[in-house]
């Protein structure tokens, strides 16, 4: 039997939102950043690769909640990884019959679904310990933080590095591209753009907070 306790939390809102926000795996954990940087030199392969991750995450963990009170404590990461493999092997074979285009561009990313430590991680700090319900909702939240971070990244590197928004041409003849977008360098700089505004956004956020706690306090 496994030796990870149950820590039961109440579904609330929180519960989805959090992966948004607070725990978004990108911005502020800075997890799965080799998807993060290489396949979202388009929107699509970015809409792709998120919902692919998601689909992964939440099926994963859902049967590892299902199944943490029965699988030995000595051997659960490899068990893990068993259970993620098994639904990035089915994900692999549904985008290459989906699209074989789609499943070139992506190529070895949707294997390497496997080590993301978003999942892995989630599997082992959160359903080892919470039951389905929980699960399915954290997963979900995470997913979507993940899935919304990605986009943001591909449809800022799509429009300036190819002047189009899901293939979908925006400008006229004239628009010179960024080349440098579409290119590694480009999944750095809009990044690290991401990042400042993702701090700025959350630093101003706390200290409105912290603004209104005193407020609260003095009256």
């Amino acid at each position: 039997m496994s030796g990870l306790p149950d820590t039961t939390e109440n579904i609330t809102l929180d519960t989805f939102l959090r992966g948004l926000w607070e725990e978004n795996p990108v911005f502020v954990m800075l997890l799965g950043m080799c998807p993060v940087l290489a396949v979202t030199n388009s929107a699509i392969n970015a809409l792709a690769m998120g919902l692919a991750s998601t689909f992964v995450l939440v099926a994963s963990n859902s049967l590892v909640s299902l199944m943490r009170h029965f699988i030995p404590k000595q051997v659960r990461i490899a068990t893990y990884i068993i259970i993620i493999a098994t639904f990035v092997t089915m994900v692999d074979y549904a985008i290459q019959a989906i699209s074989l285009d789609l499943y070139n561009a992506l190529g070895a990313f949707i294997q390497l679904i496997v080590v993301n430590c978003m999942i892995l991680g989630r599997a082992e700090a959160y359903a080892s310990k919470q039951p389905l319900g929980a699960t399915i909702i954290n997963g979900l939240g995470i997913g979507a933080g993940f899935t919304l971070a990605l986009l943001s990244l591909g449809t800022v590197r799509e429009i300036l590095g190819s002047g189009s928004l899901f293939g979908v041409a925006l400008f006229g003849e004239n628009f010179q591209p960024w080349v440098v977008m579409v290119l590694p360098p480009g999944g750095f700089f809009v990044l690290g753009a991401w990042l400042l505004i993702f701090a700025w956004v959350g630093q101003h956020r706390q200290q409105r907070m912290n603004q209104q706690e005193v407020a609260q306090h003095d009256s």
